[in-house]
């Protein structure tokens, strides 16, 4: 039996929607669940180990992309948010009812992600959003509890699926955050 990732990973996953421009996340409550309108498709969809993000129960990854910021607003039950950790650079908004993440939003102007929402589109039923393409923070899955001598396996279960296992973020993502740092620095110009 293979390893399982990720419930909306582990039977492989469908090419982005052409022309798809978003959708309604829901929370997890029967009664009065939290809605996020979407206006854009995702980007950097990725398979996340670290212990922060929220998995559904039972995966070892979360699955976590972003949208710009100005595309996300909350459509039903605001008032059942808090944020998680207020010290950390994602702010992570959950639901109170459900334990269910809906949005993380970076507050600080200066990150090199502020603009962005991170997202779970597993979360809607619609279909067409951005499917993964790597596997962040892959290490970081032995800090939940998962032994340390079944990581090679992990590995490569997530490159069966076309998941390309990192310790941090993906080489294109490491370079924008670099070309950031580099620019507020004054080391690069425009």
């Amino acid at each position: 039996m293979p390893v399982a990732i990720h419930p909306s990973v582990d039977k492989g996953f469908k090419p982005a929607g052409r022309k798809f421009s978003g959708g309604t996340l829901t929370c997890k409550c029967a009664k009065d669940p939290v809605t996020v309108k979407v206006t854009s498709q995702s980007a950097h969809n990725h398979a996340c180990g670290c212990t922060k993000c929220w998995k559904p129960e039972g995966a070892t990854f979360s699955v976590v992309a972003v949208v710009p910021r100005d595309s996300l607003s909350v459509s039903a039950n605001s008032q059942k948010l808090k944020v998680i950790d207020a010290s950390a650079a994602i702010q992570r908004h959950a639901c109170t009812g459900c334990g269910v993440h809906m949005y993380g939003r970076v507050e600080n102007t200066k990150h090199p992600f502020y603009g962005l929402d991170f997202i779970h589109t597993e979360l809607s039923a619609e279909k067409g959003w951005s499917p993964p393409k790597f596997a962040a923070f892959v290490s970081s899955i032995i800090e939940s509890g998962t032994p340390p001598d079944q990581m090679k396996a992990i590995r490569a279960r997530l490159r069966t699926l076309g998941l390309d296992p990192y310790d941090c973020l993906s080489p294109p993502l490491m370079d924008f955050i670099a070309t950031h740092v580099a620019k507020a620095k004054g080391v690069l110009k425009a």
